[in-house]
């Protein structure tokens, strides 16, 4: 699982590693020991005095020409990504002591898993999730994007405003994705909700019985595709509408047919 983001409660279990960069590009580029992942090490720096973080092969894996071949396929599928609700990469630089990196936005502020941990879910959060998280979902999917599963870990609240990014999204795309993987997604999307809702005090967890039955639901498999989701989430207010505007349709036809039967040529 990556991080690709600076966490405002580090630790002294950072590490305290630095490098330097005469041509001053890079300053400020510390290892985060914490947040590496099987293949890669995280860092996060400073580029031209804008916080960044940076995704770099381990040295073991450097010399490896499929190990490289790995990281340049994966920053050629996310660089093209644009989704308000998904981490962006930005580059991917030589950086000195570091090597070849993906760069990507410093995204500042705590997981869902650490707000989940230190008590701090309240109800916007819960609507973010059942929002900003259900539309990055849609832009993964629409786009074919293959990618590790999605989990509290890699939903991130940034600092202040509390805006949701999801991170490390995408390692390949596809032509297609299978029916399969979207409804692993959705699965994936009920568990989230649910340990959102169980994270939430009581009293306003009491308030969204739906939301349980959706997350119920979600793991189940009982959603065919992310619209169905949203149109649960929405309390079938989506499906109402839809009748409605079928109805008037309907009606309309109707009319103009009757119309059209009165009125005779001379």
């Amino acid at each position: 699982m990556g991080i690709f983001y600076k966490f405002a409660f580090m630790d002294d279990k950072a590490d305290q590693t630095r490098f330097t960069d005469p041509s001053g590009k890079w300053t400020e580029i510390e290892h985060l020991p914490e947040w590496d992942e099987k293949y890669y090490h995280i860092y996060t720096a400073k580029k031209f005095g804008k916080w960044v973080m940076m995704k770099t092969l381990r040295p073991e894996f450097r010399d490896d020409p499929a190990m490289m071949a790995m990281i340049e396929k994966e920053f050629e599928v996310r660089y093209n990504l644009a989704s308000p609700n998904i981490i962006m990469i930005n580059d991917f630089d030589d950086v000195p002591g570091v090597g070849k990196a993906i760069i990507t936005d410093d995204v500042y502020g705590d997981s869902l898993a650490k707000l989940i941990e230190n008590g701090e879910v309240d109800e916007s959060v819960l609507i973010k999730v059942n929002t900003n998280l259900v539309d990055a979902l849609d832009y993964i999917q629409q786009n074919h994007i293959a990618h590790h599963p999605i989990t509290p870990k890699t939903v991130i609240f940034t600092e202040n405003v509390r805006n949701l990014k999801v991170i490390d999204v995408g390692f390949d795309q596809l032509d297609h994705i299978s029916q399969k993987d979207a409804e692993t997604d959705i699965m994936a999307f009920g568990s989230i909700l649910q340990q959102t809702l169980d994270a939430l005090p009581q009293e306003v967890a009491q308030r969204h019985a739906r939301c349980r039955k959706v997350a119920k639901d979600a793991m189940a498999g009982r959603y065919a595709d992310v619209q169905e989701l949203k149109m649960a989430l929405n309390n079938r207010k989506a499906s109402r509408l839809g009748i409605f505007i079928a109805l008037f349709i309907i009606i309309m036809i109707v009319v103009l047919a009757w119309l059209t039967s009165i009125v005779r040529p001379d």
